[in-house]
């Protein structure tokens, strides 16, 4: 049985928009779902989510990074999550446990069996049972993020001064957006690592390609598994 279905990705893979269109799908077709989203799907998630994401001069140290996380998830879990599935409700989350092990522990380095077991006590025990990996190369990720957020500024940013695009970072551009591609790199072959590891769960879809082709492949492929019950 289908009751929680997330969606993960590197920057610019389009995934939250993805979340957004299958949910108004299964809206119009079947009523209700719950879509919502870490970090800051809480009151208490929107601080951490600001303490995670701005762009600061101190920024939090990899061992604060992730406790964060995983005390944006122990409250998402337990104010959002579980009284949904509670509910018989489907939930739809952009981005749950598979980002830790993809960010914290492919990109900054944790050891993945310590992550696993910090998920398990952060997630209640809650697993996906589908997850769409929207998978791209990084360039074209950060290609997107450049595109959204100079459309964002007003055109005399986009000529020059301290709102430029400077040295590949734009304003407006969050701290992991800011980082190295070879973390996003990091980062993307962490993803298809755990997608190869368990494929009956992780569906990888190419997100290089339109969005509305990748949005009637997720339609398609949530028909058949909500068909099989």
């Amino acid at each position: 049985m289908i009751r929680l279905v997330t969606f993960e990705g590197g920057d610019g893979s389009g995934k939250t928009t993805q979340l957004k269109w299958l949910e108004r799908y299964l809206v119009d077709r079947d009523g209700e779902c719950v879509a919502t989203r870490e970090p800051g799907a809480t009151a208490l998630g929107q601080m951490i989510r600001q303490l995670l994401l701005e762009v600061r001069k101190e920024e939090p140290s990899p061992p604060t990074e992730l406790f964060l996380y995983l005390a944006d998830r122990a409250q998402h879990v337990r104010e959002v999550i579980e009284p949904a599935l509670e509910k018989k409700r489907l939930v739809l989350c952009d981005r749950f446990t598979d980002s830790t092990l993809a960010y914290q522990g492919y990109g900054r380095g944790f050891d993945l069996a310590l992550l696993k077991k910090l998920n398990q006590i952060a997630s209640r025990g809650i697993a996906p049972d589908l997850t769409f990996l929207l998978d791209c190369p990084v360039e074209v990720g950060r290609s997107r993020t450049r595109q959204r957020l100079q459309s964002s500024k007003p055109p005399s940013l986009l000529a020059g001064g301290p709102g430029s695009w400077e040295a590949g970072k734009l304003e407006g551009q969050d701290r992991f957006e800011r980082e190295k591609i070879e973390f996003h790199e990091r980062v993307r072959l962490g993803f298809l690592e755990l997608a190869r590891a368990e494929p009956e769960r992780i569906v990888v879809l190419d997100a290089s390609r339109p969005m509305l082709k990748v949005h009637e492949e997720i339609k398609d492929i949530m028909d058949r598994k909500l068909a099989n019950g």
